[in-house]
């Protein structure tokens, strides 16, 4: 949650030839640009183009066109032979899917998501799309729609279910083996805390010139409470009395004094009650504004909290959420959490998105060693750490958006993320290209599209507007084997494939590197890879034996098309918008 944005927020099979099923969907492309974001952040310092000797190894080519689709058993099949056996790794490591609970999957008919709804899709998510981790949105009590207002830290919200149905959830997780991580908010409280409420009870005693008695109410010391009130923004009149206390995103969400022992003492106890529960770790929100402009101060409650955290249960994972420059991210990586939101490159002005649409100054060689550049500086700071890249969220404007409903270069963000080192994070509804508009926080956390009879689907924030959605549902996009879910799906595939994908140490190959054509390869434990983007609406041949790689196979590969990447003596065929995966 960005301090500018008010109210915000929750095998088989080797060399197998994939099996699709019949084309049913219609794909509508509009040329609206919906809204923008709610704030635009500083990136990663660009790189130069790569040399001549990349200009000699990647040249452009004439489109290729599509395969002719096959028809077996009445079903449309588009030629693929890379398939491999899966190699899930049971780590930190995950393919991260975000839900806004609210507004994903009604099991009971009252049209709000909830926790039996997203049970009942947990097929989906993990069999159907290959997600094995999941953060929930805000599931507490609250008096929001967004929940971001704790009213209580050791229950959840009733409209999302019952611990009962929480539990279920957690334990349906765990026998599929998916993380799963809830938002911990703790920068502040719902105003109607009870903590909150007996303070200012309190106060609201004291006569002309009394100090507040932290033992006559312990909860004095909870807050940011003053009597020096200069006109701030970010102070609002604590009840009737003389006293204002700290609050900066709204006056109904006040600031915790963290530096309280006793603050502390109480989230390491919700902490604790959270993961003997089950869950697998924590999304920590505004961890920028714990102390606002004092980075040193919120580093050190990053590492006060991922201390305890893992110190009672070493496995969990924590990502923090720091809305800020490389820079900001690569001082806060210090604190010994093992993740923070790759912001630099998300949103419409981020480096996937510039790269991708070719905005400004944004290649596929300033991309490549931007991403070095991030490893080699977060890594420094936390030889621990797990990247966390993503492109949209609950705070952003969609993909759609971002790309003005091109679903190419939708599909292509998405196959640069999800070949990307760390934790990928996909907002739920980017794998069908659901669209938002506006600045409004609700146009982002819209109902998630099922089918077209309604099955499941919720009726979403009550204060959003009626979004038009360009894309089809989940039900119609399996049916496409050209849907950009079912880009998603063979993306997040060929990621469980290959273990060298998340974990493995980057380097980009200089000589087949240029504008358009990224080539970067991952070492893991000794086992090598390399990932290859033709980052252009133009096809592309590559020549590895100029750099030597002649002797690498073609291990599995993206197209936005269904076109085919071919590789006949060391020289690649790569069309429009494809990544190869070479080993």
């Amino acid at each position: 949650m960005d301090r500018n944005t008010k109210f915000a927020g929750c095998e088989k099979g080797v060399f197998m030839r994939k099996k699709w099923h019949l084309m049913i969907g219609i794909m509508i492309v509009g040329a609206l640009i919906l809204g923008g974001c709610s704030k635009s952040d500083p990136k990663t310092d660009t790189a130069t183009p790569g040399g001549n000797e990349a200009q000699e190894s990647v040249t452009t080519v004439a489109p290729t066109a599509a395969p002719t689709a096959e028809v077996v058993n009445n079903a449309t099949e588009i030629p693929y032979a890379y398939e491999q056996e899966l190699n899930i790794l049971s780590d930190n490591y995950r393919n991260y899917y975000e839900i806004f609970v609210y507004s994903y999957c009604d099991s009971d008919g009252d049209g709000i998501g909830d926790f039996n709804g997203i049970i009942s899709k947990l097929d989906y998510i993990n069999d159907e799309m290959g997600f094995n981790g999941i953060w929930l949105m805000p599931i507490m009590p609250s008096t929001t729609y967004h929940k971001y207002d704790v009213l209580d830290y050791y229950d959840v919200d009733p409209e999302y279910g019952t611990l009962e149905d929480f539990k279920k959830l957690v334990d349906e997780c765990e026998k599929r083996d998916i993380k799963l991580i809830i938002d911990f908010v703790f920068n502040h409280t719902s105003a109607q805390h009870p903590w909150f409420t007996q303070a200012i009870d309190y106060l609201e005693t004291l006569g002309e010139g009394e100090e507040p008695d932290p033992m006559v109410c312990p909860y004095v010391e909870y807050y940011h409470f003053t009597r020096e009130y200069n006109g701030s923004d970010d102070y609002h009149k604590a009840g009737s009395s003389d006293w204002y206390y700290e609050c900066v995103f709204w006056d109904q969400m006040p600031d915790l004094a963290l530096e309280s022992p006793a603050v502390r003492g109480e989230l390491e106890k919700a902490a604790k009650y959270w993961l003997d529960f089950g869950v697998d770790g924590f999304r920590l929100d505004a961890a920028k504004e714990f102390y606002t402009g004092e980075t040193g101060k919120n580093v050190e409650v990053l590492q006060w909290f991922g201390d305890y955290v893992t110190g009672i249960k070493p496995e969990a994972y924590i990502v923090g959420e720091v809305w800020d420059e490389f820079n900001a991210i690569t001082t806060y990586y210090t604190s010994g959490v093992t993740s923070f939101f790759n912001f630099p490159l998300s949103q419409y002005d981020g480096i996937v998105i510039n790269t991708v649409r070719k905005l400004g100054i944004g290649s596929a060689s300033s991309m490549s060693k931007n991403l070095i550049k991030m490893q080699d500086a977060y890594r420094t700071s936390n030889p621990g750490f797990i990247d966390a890249p993503f492109i949209s969220n609950h705070d952003t404007t969609r993909i759609s958006a971002m790309c003005v409903n091109d679903e190419q270069q939708m599909k292509m963000s998405a196959g640069l993320l999800l070949t990307m080192g760390g934790n990928p994070f996909v907002y739920y509804g980017e794998e069908i290209g659901m669209n938002s508009s506006g600045k409004k926080d609700e146009n982002k956390r819209l109902p998630m599209q099922w089918s077209t009879d309604g099955s499941g689907m919720t009726l979403g924030p009550v204060n959003a507007d009626a979004v038009e959605q360009k894309f089809p549902t989940v039900e119609e996009q399996l049916t496409n084997p050209l849907s950009l879910l079912n880009y998603y799906k063979r993306a997040i595939r060929i990621r469980n494939e290959n273990p060298e994908i998340a974990r493995g140490k980057l380097t980009m190959i200089e000589a087949l590197t240029d504008k358009n054509v990224s080539a970067l390869e991952k070492d893991y434990e000794g086992s090598k890879l390399v990932i290859i983007s033709n980052i252009n609406k133009e096809a592309a041949t590559v020549n590895l034996k100029s750099a030597g790689y002649d002797k690498l196979s073609i291990r599995g590969y993206l197209t936005v098309d269904g076109s085919e990447i071919t590789l006949t003596e060391g020289v690649l065929n790569m069309p429009l918008y494809s990544i190869v995966i070479l080993k």
